[in-house]
């Protein structure tokens, strides 16, 4: 498991490693070896390739110096480096690099950063080893010069032409990639990795290769916006380190995700894997019960029932086969949701509901008289705003309960404005997670599910082919369908956000992320759990 540890609690994560024997030298060496891996995956099939390294005169700019060394002598990439400050030169990484007979240049020497533009501009890569994990804001100085030069010739790429430009209009193509890829050691240059803060001058990278664990500020905005493609390499360190295994919060990736899965039995039958029971739809949102159902079933679960008025049950069920129909009546809809809920292992409530104060009194209704085997129950959009309304709504609550909320819901549920609860993500659904005594999934680029235990997982997506109405559905509709096979509140909200936001990949890559839409993730559900269940 991928833990996420503060600037604080990775210096002493890396603190004990080394009085356990694991040095920091040996630390260094293998965070080098794991960014030169990725740096020649990047370079694979490139011919002639041109790498420049940015060095910086703490750690960071060693474990570019390491990078570099191996990149040269493995791949025959021409690497070169460039110092932002000089480094003793007894310094054994450095020494290493001029033995190897590589090009390094000092910032000091380099009169308007002539050199740099050179070396930056006729780059194929550029690995940014300048600044590490401890970095203070704003940049000052030296530093906020050389990257102010970066970006300097970064314009001057993108801004160069060809002499004669032909243009065919019906034939639309991709503007050829005109900048060097940039690969960010450990963060990108000028990130606050506890807050995401981020200087106006960093440099925003492809790629960002994050060492033993991941960092806060790497995925929260606006700082998340510049680490690009998210990599973590463990280095070696031991996972069962106590600083490290103590960790509370943690990044999930595809491992984690399977080891959560249902199991699949071969003698099994549709009892196996559950009923769900979804109450959703009203007039203005016929789609909403639908795209859940259909999600739950792509889920894995073996019976799904859609409770909805009358004529949302019409509509809906001459389009999907597979679901049982509960039609609700104006009166009497609350006794027939009761009658069911001894029979389903899981239950959603909300979407396309409406804001209707009947509705909100069926809501109230539902979890007046809770039986004891009372099934987990997953809320989302509108049941979540009807619950902003009702005093002390988490007193209703039964255990077992998910919440889903996007930040507008959850300023809602918190009596507060979303440019809060944007900026404070982490604090608050950790906190509010344990005051309501029910699991948080605040949804974003990289969601975060927050148990009242207070773990914290977060999602690594950060995709705007998710941001589309019904998405949303489908989530809570992959969730329910996840409790009813039997997995816990938290399991099941990490295993459906990690798979909603690996579907939504998928689906983008079959045209644009612009394009994607909430059906289509249902469709790209399948090649998600292929995804996972192939990881090794």
């Amino acid at each position: 498991m991928l833990k996420i540890s503060s600037v604080e609690q990775m210096r002493k994560i890396e603190a004990a490693a080394d009085a356990g024997g694991f040095t920091y030298d040996q630390m260094m060496q293998n965070a080098g070896r794991a960014t030169a891996i990725r740096a020649m995956a990047v370079l694979a099939g490139l011919e002639n390739a041109r790498v420049t390294v940015l060095v910086g005169s703490g750690n960071n700019g060693g474990d570019g110096l390491v990078a570099g060394r191996i990149i040269a002598q493995e791949s025959g990439a021409a690497v070169r480096f460039y110092l932002l400050k000089k480094r003793d030169e007894d310094d054994p990484n450095l020494k290493a690099v001029r033995e190897a007979g590589l090009l390094v240049a000092d910032a000091e020497d380099d009169q308007r950063y002539r050199v740099l533009h050179h070396m930056v501009g006729s780059a194929d890569l550029l690995i940014d080893a300048l600044f590490g994990i401890g970095i203070r804001l704003p940049l000052t100085g030296e530093a906020s010069k050389l990257l102010q030069s970066i970006h300097r010739t970064f314009k001057d790429l993108q801004m160069g032409e060809p002499e004669l430009p032909i243009i065919t209009p019906s034939l639309p193509s991709p503007t050829p990639r005109r900048l060097p890829y940039v690969l960010a050691v450990d963060c990108p240059s000028g990130l606050d990795c506890d807050t995401g803060a981020i200087d106006k001058n960093s440099i925003f990278a492809d790629e960002t290769i994050t060492y033993i664990a991941g960092k806060p500020g790497l995925l929260t905005f606006p700082g998340a916006g510049a680490v690009g493609k998210l990599t973590v390499s463990t280095i070696g360190v031991p996972d069962d380190l106590p600083e490290l295994k103590t960790e509370k919060h943690f990044l999930v990736d595809g491992a984690t995700v399977r080891e959560r899965m249902p199991a699949r039995p071969p003698n099994s039958h549709k009892g196996t894997y559950g009923r769900a029971l979804i109450v959703a739809g009203s007039g203005n949102y016929v789609g909403a019960p639908g795209m859940a159902a259909a999600a739950a079933y792509r889920a894995g679960t073996g019976l799904v029932t859609v409770a909805a008025p009358p004529n949302i049950v019409n509509i809906l069920s001459g389009r999907l086969f597979e679901p049982t129909w509960m039609p609700l009546p104006p009166t009497g809809a609350l006794e027939l949701i009761r009658a069911e809920l001894t029979s389903v292992k899981a239950l959603l409530l909300g979407p396309g509901w409406g804001s209707e104060d009947t509705t909100r009194d069926l809501l109230i209704g539902i979890f007046e008289e809770k039986p004891e085997n009372f099934p987990p129950v997953i809320i989302d959009a509108d049941g979540l705003n009807l619950l902003s309304k009702i005093e002390k709504w988490w007193e209703i609550l039964p255990k077992n309960t998910v919440i889903t909320p996007h930040p507008g819901e959850m300023s809602r549920l918190c009596q507060t404005d979303t440019a809060t609860v944007q900026a404070n993500r982490w604090e608050l659904a950790a906190e509010k997670a344990a005051e309501w005594g029910v699991v948080v999934l605040l949804k974003g680029a990289h969601t975060l599910i927050a148990h009242p235990d207070g773990q914290i997982a977060a999602l690594p997506f950060k995709s705007d082919a998710l941001a589309k109405a019904g998405t949303g559905d489908v989530l809570s509709g992959i969730i329910v369908g996840l409790l009813a096979q039997g997995l816990s509140p938290f399991d099941a909200a990490i295993v459906g956000g990690y798979l909603h936001g690996l579907a939504g990949d998928e689906a983008a890559k079959k045209g644009s992320t612009r394009s994607v839409l909430a059906g289509d993730v249902i469709d790209s559900l399948g090649a998600a759990f292929q995804q996972i269940e192939q990881v090794l």
